[in-house]
């Protein structure tokens, strides 16, 4: 067995053997769902003054005991990893877990009501860890971030250049809208969704027919091509997680931490009972003069069968 194996503890590979049973079952995946559901509608009802000054010690109580469901769970996850701790530390959904988790019971924390029920809002964010695709897109929306920056770079510069053009071209007519670079700006902001696109080109041609150019091209930049790029980043991004999904279930399969050392050992086992066998079976025919069967595939490597000839 190799040594990554044999290190370990028993009583650890009992325990991660055990805990993990629980984590990977589909119910305790419901069961965490519901309560991620019931801390949310909790939070949704502290809204209410009128049911806080009637429930607010149950509601309060209810709070506590979905801290302690939090808690079990991160005690199981913890355990789950017994034999190998440093791949909890290498999942980032672990670590959001557990600073989520954990910051309930630092004293500045619970002080600050605020700050608490902001915290208590980032529980809701866990659904994700066992929606996996939820999960997908959260890393898709993740790894869009640097293109997502670019786009707003973008789309800002063409939207500083047509205000000044805007500015220059209606803002003494039209002031309410042109009258300065702030009003220019959220003018074509809005203009980008082609919400009231038709009222501000009446207004436009009543100044200039030339205003049919402007309009008609900054739609078609900032409504079509800016739109279909900002698509364009997010379908990449989509495609991206999938594949880093793919490759991490292709890694937890070779990999598997303990379980596929044990699993790796096993092997081995099995190629060397395979290879003692085909020894005997040489022997045999060494000495009885039959020629053996046909090798299995998945023998002993050629040089152990030609030594063992």
């Amino acid at each position: 067995m190799p040594a990554a194996a044999t290190a370990v503890h028993p009583v650890r590979l009992t325990l991660a053997r055990r805990a993990r049973t629980v984590t990977e079952d589909r119910r305790f995946a419901f069961t965490m769902i519901g309560v991620i559901l019931a801390n949310a509608v909790l939070l949704g009802l502290e809204t209410y003054p009128g049911l806080v000054h009637s429930w607010g010690r149950w509601l309060h109580l209810a709070e506590h005991l979905c801290l302690a469901a939090f808690t079990v769970e991160m005690l199981l996850r913890l355990s789950a990893h017994a034999d190998d701790p440093r791949a909890f530390l290498r999942d980032p959904w672990n670590l959001f877990d557990l600073a989520v988790v954990a910051s309930a019971f630092l004293p500045t924390v619970r002080d600050n009501t605020t700050l608490l029920r902001l915290l208590r809002l980032a529980r809701v964010l866990r659904t994700a860890r066992f929606l996996p695709q939820l999960r997908l897109l959260m890393v898709a929306v993740g790894r869009s971030l640097p293109g997502t920056v670019s786009f707003l770079l973008l789309g800002g510069l063409v939207l500083y250049v047509y205000a000044m053009v805007g500015w220059v071209a209606f803002g003494e007519e039209d002031p309410r809208q042109y009258g300065s670079a702030g009003r220019a700006l959220l003018t074509l902001f809005l203009l980008m969704t082609l919400d009231g696109i038709g009222e501000v080109v009446r207004a436009g041609l009543e100044i200039s027919p030339w205003s049919v150019l402007y309009y008609a091209s900054y739609v078609l930049i900032a409504s079509f091509v800016l739109v279909n790029m900002l698509i364009g980043v997010v379908i990449s991004s989509m495609e991206e997680a999938r594949e880093l999904e793919r490759e991490e279930r292709a890694a937890g399969v070779v990999g598997g931490g303990a379980d596929g050392d044990e699993l790796a050992a096993r092997i081995a086992t099995a190629r060397q009972a395979l290879g003692a066998l085909e020894t005997a079976l040489a022997a045999t025919a060494a000495t009885t003069g039959r020629r053996p069967g046909p090798i299995p595939a998945y023998g002993p490597p050629p040089e152990q069968a030609q030594a063992a000839s």
